[in-house]
């Protein structure tokens, strides 16, 4: 199971531009820290107040007065700034995070996002994510193919939504696809899968780009 992250968290850091603010969500998302390309300048921002921070904490030299959102160990790097919720939100919702990255319960070939609640269970509310997906230049869905079996792929989601429209990509340990007005392109697909064990995977149907690569 971890390696699987690890492997969806390494490549999604990929993604990622020198000098890019970038959002984490909490879960699998924040394990991007951790496989930040070197020599690329990544400014990583918290809602919970903070701007520069930096990978998880080793275990014996944690500070209990620095956590991110999920409430984990992390720690900051130079010139890191600290400041309210207020701040923290009018920085997202006021265009200035270029890409975040969540995990998700399901995501269509619209581009919809259900990633807060399944009805009928406790849950800790939506937190950022709605703020995130609508004030982000670009929404990187980071998460495992299917659930137990079950497709998060879908054509219409099914659970409530927290946007509509919003994905751009996914990502996740059977390859990378991107949302488009036709619907889901595969655009690379890791070794070990073919296209047939994917599509069975992906209750949409997938549109595979010509010049899918492989990784």
């Amino acid at each position: 199971m971890a390696d699987i992250k690890e492997i969806i968290a390494a490549r999604v850091a990929k993604e990622l531009k020198d000098g890019d603010v970038v959002n984490l969500g909490i879960g699998l998302p924040t394990m991007v820290a951790n496989f930040l390309p070197e020599g690329v300048n990544i400014i990583l921002q918290s809602e919970n107040g903070m701007m520069g921070m930096g990978a998880a904490a080793e275990k014996g030299s944690e500070d209990v007065d620095i956590v991110n959102a999920g409430a984990q160990y992390v720690t900051v790097n130079p010139g890191a700034m600290f400041f309210d919720s207020a701040t923290s939100f009018g920085i997202i919702r006021g265009g200035h995070v270029d890409a975040t990255i969540l995990g998700a319960l399901e995501v269509d070939q619209h581009g919809n996002l259900s990633n807060w609640i399944v009805p009928g269970k406790m849950v800790p509310g939506m937190g950022g994510a709605m703020d995130l997906v609508v004030g982000a230049k670009k929404v990187i869905i980071a998460m495992q193919h299917t659930q137990k079996g079950a497709h998060k792929i879908l054509k219409e989601c099914r659970l409530p939504y927290t946007a509509i429209g919003v994905v751009d990509m996914i990502i996740t340990e059977m390859g990378v696809m991107e949302i488009t007005s036709e619907g889901i392109v595969l655009t690379e697909i890791n070794e070990g899968y073919t296209i047939e064990e994917v599509q069975t995977a992906t209750e949409a149907e997938l549109i595979i780009n010509p010049d899918l690569k492989q990784s």
